[in-house]
């Protein structure tokens, strides 16, 4: 058995970390860390947390624990102020250690580049101990677009991002409130994403990205236009015929936020534009599972030499 860490356990993410560390049949839970909890049982977080796990710790508290794995699940201010223990894999969700360009890294996050590597293990996995948890569009756009990288022309690659309002996590804010959010689908930080520069990062170029609110609770659709002359489903279903978490989805059907929801896997679909010859490649994914918590589980086994797929939810992608 390897120990788990989980710093903010009590956030959107670290809730969603901490649900597939207990199913996970290698991994136990030896710290949980939360500010706001420390001193409370973990049945505080949720009732039907029992008795057989710790009680919260502050997360500093949880860092110090000497755990295998550790999952920081804290905001990038939070985040920034840590320094990573000196021994052990830790997976880092936030933003601040995504970034290898000091300049960008700084102007998004205020941190500057370190030994971290960023890991999406179908595209990039992380060789490294500490690693950096890929964005929830990042995700998507990149599983859509890093294929077809080498063979599109880059001025045409345009990406249109919509995302539950959990990804805007579970501080209270003006813009997730239900009376903004429901009935409602509104653009935002338009033209200054700070996954843009991660998205770019990993394919080698600059793409045009708007990211939009939906009055969803999680799930997430990156819609990606490109021009190219290559035939970009043979080399999508290349790309991903020995994944057990992404999916080419047969010619003609879209991906949906519905199948994807509540799981860790991605639906990637394929399609042609008959009036202007570009191609239209779709990614959906839940912005809380290959978005974040189950992208952050896969990359800890990899890192550990353990099943790639143990603890993530796969039972709902299509086959």
């Amino acid at each position: 058995m390897h120990s788990v860490a989980i710093l903010g356990a009590s956030g959107y993410s670290g809730q969603e970390v901490l649900d597939r560390v207990l199913r996970h049949p290698e991994l136990e839970v030896v710290a949980l860390g939360s500010d706001s909890l420390a001193g409370s049982p973990a049945a505080a977080l949720d009732v039907r947390l029992n008795g057989s796990l710790p009680p919260f710790v502050p997360n500093g508290e949880a860092l110090a624990a000497g755990a295998d794995l550790v999952f920081l699940c804290l905001g990038n201010q939070r985040t920034a102020e840590l320094a990573p223990p000196a021994e052990g894999v830790v997976v880092d969700l936030s933003g601040v250690h995504r970034l290898a360009d000091a300049e960008k890294a700084a102007a998004y996050y205020g941190t500057a580049p370190g030994a971290w590597g960023y890991g999406l293990p179908e595209v990039s996995p992380a060789e490294v101990r500490l690693i950096a948890n890929p964005g929830c569009y990042a995700t998507a756009a990149i599983l859509a677009l890093a294929p077809l990288a080498a063979v599109v022309d880059p001025a045409s690659v345009v990406v249109d991002g919509k995302s539950g309002v959990s990804g805007a996590g579970r501080e209270l804010k003006a813009s997730s409130h239900a009376g903004f959010v429901l009935e409602n689908v509104s653009p935002y930080r338009v033209g200054s994403h700070q996954h843009a520069p991660e998205i770019a990062q990993a394919l080698g170029f600059p793409v045009t990205f708007v990211p939009h609110l939906l009055p969803v609770r999680r799930g997430l659709l990156a819609t990606c236009v490109v021009t190219t002359d290559a035939d970009a489903r043979e080399l999508l279903e290349e790309a991903y015929a020995g994944s057990a978490v992404v999916r080419v989805l047969p010619d003609g059907v879209v991906p949906e936020l519905a199948r994807v929801q509540h799981t860790d896997g991605a639906e990637i679909g394929v399609f042609a534009d008959r009036e202007t010859g570009r191609t239209i490649v779709v990614c959906a994914i839940d912005n809380l599972g290959k978005g974040a918590a189950g992208q952050a589980l896969q990359n800890a086994n990899l890192a550990l030499g353990l099943d790639e797929t143990a603890g993530l939810r796969l039972s709902g992608v299509l086959v």
